[in-house]
């Protein structure tokens, strides 16, 4: 009876240890003849700790047959278990030491985990980009605008030459701020020229400013070259200015012309009022000038003679004053025409 359970036991060890060598022979012999020598009880492991062995000796494979030694199966399994890429940066790792870009694992890896595709930025580091500048994907005008210094507006189509710096790619600025860099260096080159001639004459001018400017710094790209695409005449800024200052102008002396006018129309009714004054004033007099004269014949101040003189002098003061009332409103109505 012991014996039977002995066969069992034994059976059922077999039977476990040709499961697991049936499942890990193969990778096993694939690591050892491509000298990446993993043994059988790595591989194990490696299922215990949730790693997927297959892609590790696939990808130490690789990186060993192409001749990269740099880094070990350990952070091949690291990298694995962080939730990165290892298929796609032992790729890398090889298109760069092909292309003899110095690339080490850490900084690979790094670019990984940062969720940049690290094979797509040893692809650009070899084979530049070329950016449109501005963007025609964000949906406005594809032409940046720069006015000279006389006034002329420029538009102008940049394309803008780009490779990789994979040491700045984790944390560098990315692809919109080197758009926006070159953008701003563009208005502000134009903006430096003393005539529009001078840049239809040469474009260069703009492109040597531009890239003397070092707009790459700090970014995830290095700028390989700036070309002018297009550039175009626009509208005259400068005369634009002039004639909106100008109609400013007009509208300022209007306003002053229409508070003078409305100073003078309140000094002639205030005039006004005052020969209204004057004249009831010389009314009343008037009035009075019988009484008194009435008074002085009762006392015998007064005769016929003096009273005719007095009558006539009286009547050349009261035409002058009427005279002179009929000028001052004319010359009023001058003034405020």
């Amino acid at each position: 009876m012991i014996s039977n359970w002995i066969y069992v036991i034994t059976a059922v060890i077999l039977c476990g240890l040709a499961i697991v060598v049936g499942r890990y022979l193969s990778l096993w012999l694939q690591a050892f003849f491509t000298g990446t020598r993993i043994s059988l009880l790595d591989l194990v492991l490696m299922s215990l700790r949730k790693s997927d062995p297959r892609t590790i000796v696939q990808c130490k494979a690789m990186a060993v047959q192409s001749g990269l030694t740099a880094f070990s199966t350990s952070a091949l399994e690291a990298q694995y278990l962080a939730g990165g890429n290892v298929h796609n940066v032992t790729l890398a790792l090889i298109a760069a030491n092909r292309a003899g870009i110095f690339l080490d694992w850490n900084t690979a890896a790094a670019i990984d985990l940062a969720g940049r595709d690290v094979m797509e930025a040893v692809r650009v580091s070899v084979d530049p980009k070329v950016i449109d500048c501005p963007d025609p994907k964000d949906g406005g005008d594809n032409s940046l605008y720069g006015v000279a210094k006389d006034g002329i507006q420029l538009k102008v189509r940049v394309r803008v030459t780009v490779r990789t710096n994979l040491s700045q790619l984790v944390g560098g600025a990315t692809e919109a701020t080197v758009i926006a860099r070159v953008g701003q260096g563009i208005i502000s080159a134009i903006g430096s020229c003393n005539s529009y001639r001078e840049a239809l004459r040469d474009p260069m001018v703009i492109t040597r400013k531009v890239i003397a400017k070092g707009l790459d710094s700090e970014t995830a790209f290095a700028i390989v070259s700036i070309d002018i695409a297009a550039i175009d005449v626009g509208t005259n800024i400068g005369a634009q200015l002039q004639i909106a200052q100008a109609g400013a102008a007009v509208r300022v002396a209007r306003a002053a012309a229409e508070k003078r006018r409305a100073m003078a129309i309140a000094r002639q009714q205030e005039m006004s009022a005052e020969l209204a004054k004057s004249r009831a004033m010389l009314v009343s007099a008037e009035a009075e000038i019988p009484m008194a004269i009435a008074m002085a014949f009762r006392k015998g101040q007064l005769h016929a003679g003096h009273l005719r003189r007095e009558t006539e002098v009286g009547i050349a003061r009261s035409d002058e004053f009427t005279r002179n009332y009929h000028a001052g409103r004319r010359v009023i109505g001058i003034q405020i025409n």
